[in-house]
């Protein structure tokens, strides 16, 4: 979880970027990084998880404009809460795993936000791709110079309608909305 503390440094690092930083190519740690959804069953908020597979990211601070992301996704390790759900979520009916055994996301654009940013890009599920928009804050590792951006976590969020990409089974159990949280640890190349 996110400490305050984190929050403290993430708002001195992004309004402290260095004057002559360039963008920079960041890879993904495989290890620390994760899609947390939550999805509505029967009423109930349920968590999942799916792993990140691959993570493409080039980082401009002073011209976000220019930060680019390519984020895939392990739709065949995803778990859903429990037994029934996962098996559910990766059959046929809802992300079809067999058929489609990635999710993808490619930015369009980054746009500064307040402290954070917003991308905005074209998420593939299920061969169908829609857009979307996702809320990002980056974070320097806990100790280090705010000057430091050799390591950072980045932190993504927002929501789908599971619906507008096919995968829509077991509409009687689960809700539509998709909420996602993506927790990234990036490492500059």
């Amino acid at each position: 979880m996110i400490s305050v503390l984190r929050i403290v440094l993430l708002l001195l690092f992004v309004g402290s970027a260095p004057a002559a930083a360039a963008p920079s190519e960041y890879a993904l740690d495989p290890g620390q990084s994760a899609v947390g959804f939550t999805y509505t069953f029967e009423g109930r908020d349920i968590q999942g998880q799916m792993p990140i597979t691959r993570a493409d990211l080039t980082v401009d601070f002073n011209n976000l404009s220019a930060s680019t992301a390519v984020v895939e996704l392990n739709v065949a390790k995803a778990r859903a809460g429990f037994v029934f759900a996962t098996q559910a979520m990766r059959g046929p009916k809802v992300l079809d795993s067999g058929r489609h055994p990635r999710i993808r996301f490619v930015s369009n654009r980054f746009t500064r936000a307040g402290r954070g940013a917003v991308v905005d890009g074209r998420l593939t599920i299920r061969g169908v791709t829609r857009p979307v928009r996702l809320n990002a804050r980056f974070f320097r590792t806990p100790e280090t110079d705010p000057a430091d951006l050799q390591t950072l976590d980045i932190l993504l969020s927002g929501s789908v309608d599971r619906n507008a990409f096919g995968a829509s089974g077991f509409r009687s159990y689960v809700g539509p909305k998709i909420d996602i949280r993506i927790k990234a640890r990036i490492t500059k190349r």
